[in-house]
Formats: structure tokens, sequence, C-alpha cells
């Protein structure tokens, strides 16, 4: 059942970049990439093992650099904006694609409120799963309140989480309402909400749509369309934190952190704020 916690992005195959608009990977190019991926894929279910036992600094390590590695095997070039911190808040980004959860893990691991359906990718889920992935279940409005609870206590215990509060993915030159429940965890705690803006872009600068995985996509079709893609750069950039305690309404959050990411992510939205020059993390 469609309900507000549920919302529905219009976003589907029109959205997507027509074809031969963009340079594509020779096929032998895209074997490579595959392969490569899949190597990694083998590599993480021993990771996973791996990680259940693993605690401090080293398991923050493998992690980032098991998620920085399948960037390059896609050949995807990563660049990250603006100032970490790795001391736990509510980190809200916009959702296109799946390469969203990796380029979040490849910062920094965290937490991340996901879909149930998570459980289920190959790998990823697992490697999620060790690192604490909170699931809900978006289309069961009675499990909204409990997923707060549950979110509010992680932050409380010093953890970073990372949430997607659109509910869904969209194309990214086309964004969606900022939901404010999560925010409400964020008050609740009385943590940082830190908002995160993700963008896709073409090795010239220019947006794409090539990453988004919206309408009737699967995951393996998305997968291809990335592998196929020449010069595809993610550039995450980290915005100026927010003092949920001191704001204390979850809506008002949600607004300001939905404006800050369309400051960056809106082709003719406003000036973008002052961020730190670009450091390449991954190519």
């Amino acid at each position: 059942m469609i309900h507000a916690w549920s919302p529905v992005s219009p976003c589907g195959p029109g959205c997507l970049p027509k074809p031969g608009s963009l340079r594509r990977a020779g096929a032998h190019r895209v074997v490579l990439r595959l392969t490569g991926a899949a190597g990694l894929m083998l590599l993480g279910v021993g990771l996973a093992v791996v990680l259940a036992v693993l605690r401090g600094p080293l398991r923050t390590v493998l992690v980032k650099s098991w998620f920085r590695a399948l960037l390059r095997a896609f050949g995807v070039r990563f660049v990250v904006r603006g100032e970490r911190s790795a001391d736990g808040g509510l980190v809200v980004t916009n959702h296109v694609s799946w390469l969203d959860v990796v380029a979040l893990m490849a910062v920094h691991p965290m937490r991340l409120l996901a879909k149930t359906e998570l459980r289920s990718w190959p790998v990823v889920g697992p490697l999620a799963a060790r690192v604490g992935t909170l699931y809900i279940d978006r289309h069961r409005l009675s499990a909204l309140p409990e997923a707060v609870r549950t979110v509010a206590d992680a932050l409380r215990e010093g953890s970073l989480v990372g949430a997607f509060p659109e509910g869904t993915t969209w194309c990214g030159l086309a964004s969606g309402t900022y939901r404010p429940a999560v925010f409400q965890a964020a008050v609740d705690a009385g943590v940082p909400v830190r908002p995160v803006a993700l963008r896709f872009t073409t090795a010239s600068g220019a947006p794409t749509t090539v990453a988004a995985f919206v309408g009737e996509a699967t995951l393996l079709e998305s997968v291809l369309a990335v592998a196929r893609v020449r010069g595809l750069v993610v550039e995450l950039s980290v915005l100026p934190e927010l003092d949920a305690a001191a704001i204390g309404d979850r809506r008002e959050l949600a607004r300001r952190a939905e404006r800050a990411v369309a400051a960056i992510t809106e082709p003719d939205g406003p000036e973008e704020p002052h961020l730190a020059e670009p450091r390449r993390v991954a190519a």
C-alpha cells in the first residue's frame, strides 16, 4: 500500500540518457570491469566473515578500502569535497543510485537506514549488515515509529547513521522532498545532522543521469549501465552540519538539509556554498 512513508518518484526510463549521447566503454573494458567487480564480490564474502569478529581502526580501513576498490573496478572516479568527520551524527543525502551506498561507505563506514531489500543485494547486503545497517520496511507505516526509536538509540550510542530522506531514488537532476521522520531521531538524540550531496557527472563535468536506479530497472540492468559508460564521476560534497538540538524541529531540519543539498545537485540551483578543494579518492 502506498502511503506517506512510501513516496513514489516520477523518474523513469525517460530521465536516462538517450542512446549514443554518452561515451561508451569498449566491450573488452566492460568485461574487465565486470570481472574485477565479480572478484571483489568473492573477496567481499570473506570480508563479511572477518568483520563479524574484527573491531577497531583496521575494520574501518578494510571496509573503506573494499568500497573504494569497487568504485575503481567500475571505472568510476570518486571526488570528495568538504571536511569529513568520523564523529557520531545523522548523515542525510539525496538518493540516486546503488552507487550512493558505495560512495558513503567509501568515505566512512556508517550504519545505514535502508530498505529491507538491501538485505538481498549480493555481498553488499551482507557487508552492510556487518557494519550495523538499520532496516525499515517502507511499505509498513506502523514500522516507522520503531525505526525512528532505533535510529535515535544508535545515535545516542555515538554511531554515525546514514539515511536517504527522499524515501526513494530520483534521477539526480530532479529530487524529492525530504521526509522529516528520520530527523526526529537526531532531535531526540541531540546530535548534529550532516547533509551530504551526491552528484554524478561525465568526465567533462556535465551532470548525467546514467547511474540513476529508477523506474522498473533491475539492479543488474543498473550495474551494466554503469559498467558500459566511460568517464563517470561521483562527487560527494560534505556540507556544513545542522545543530538538531538548537533547531529542535524535524520539519525545519528536513527543509534546511534539502535546500543545502539542492544547492549542489540542481543545475540551476543557487550558488554553491564554499567547500574545500576536491580530493580524488578513487579513480
